[in-house]
């Protein structure tokens, strides 16, 4: 990877800019790129601080895995250092837990705006917090050594990262419910199949195919691309004659522009 200066780097995410290009790094492969509060924090920090020319957001991990997931200290009874742990957050007022909650998700949100593609690279293991990571981006492309498991109801939890909306889009009801309540693994073979992974590469290839994605989404005129991603993001919520109509309009606008009549 070009050896860029980083926007910011802290808590164990790094931010680069190329151009139109930004890479979003997790950076503490000692500890297979676990998570914590501040590193949600800093992955806030991250989308809020894209310039406006960046186009694609590529997300990958140091090391041999993306991401274990939330790392166990937070269930600690000493939480990590100046936090409080998931148990004493539990014990406090009903409405500051969800409010907690809700900052915490907001790391995992931007990563789907319409203005950005976002691309993340998986390699190894992608756990709990770690899977809802790669799910919050637009595509995923995977190692064949990718290992991706739900495993918040081991621990008596649920996928509370935005990690279920994605999963039952991209592979139905039935296989995602499957996946979260059993907790297993599903391998490369599987994602490709099932739609979680839009490419398989062998890992010593994931950064070169993440580039390669990245410089064809470049391709084409960036407005295209948002109204088309606009189209798509909402096609789930909408009828049939509901997406003619944004059909429509997206292209009206579209055709506006290139003629030189836009608004």
């Amino acid at each position: 990877m070009t050896s860029l200066d980083p926007v910011f780097d802290k808590d164990g995410v790094r931010l680069t800019v190329d151009d139109a290009v930004a890479t979003v790094t997790l950076t503490n492969p000692a500890k297979r790129n676990a998570q914590s509060p501040a590193l949600w924090r800093a992955l806030t920090e991250a989308g809020r601080a894209l310039p406006g020319s960046v186009r694609v957001v590529v997300l990958r991990g140091e090391g041999k895995s993306f991401s274990a997931g939330l790392d166990r200290q937070a269930f600690a009874p000493e939480g990590f250092d100046g936090e409080p742990s998931f148990l004493d957050m539990a014990r406090g007022p009903e409405a500051e837990l969800d409010a907690t909650i809700a900052e915490y998700q907001e790391a995992f949100t931007w990563w789907r705006r319409n203005d950005i593609v976002s691309v993340a690279a998986v390699q190894g293991h992608a756990i709990g917090a770690g899977f809802q990571l790669a799910l919050a981006c637009d595509l995923r492309i995977v190692a064949e050594d990718v290992q991706f498991a739900m495993r918040e109801t081991s621990l008596g939890l649920v996928p509370d990262l935005t990690g279920t909306h994605p999963l039952v889009h991209l592979v139905g009801y039935a296989r995602a419910l499957e996946i979260c309540a059993t907790g297993r693994f599903v391998h490369s073979e599987e994602a490709e199949r099932t739609g979680l992974a839009n490419l398989v590469v062998p890992a010593d290839q994931l950064e070169a195919a993440a580039a390669d994605l990245a410089a064809a989404l470049l391709a084409a005129p960036r407005d295209a691309v948002v109204e088309t991603k606009a189209l798509l993001s909402g096609a789930v919520s909408r009828s049939y004659e509901e997406q003619r109509v944004a059909e429509r309009a997206a292209q009206g606008r579209r055709l506006r522009d290139l003629a030189g009549l836009a608004d």
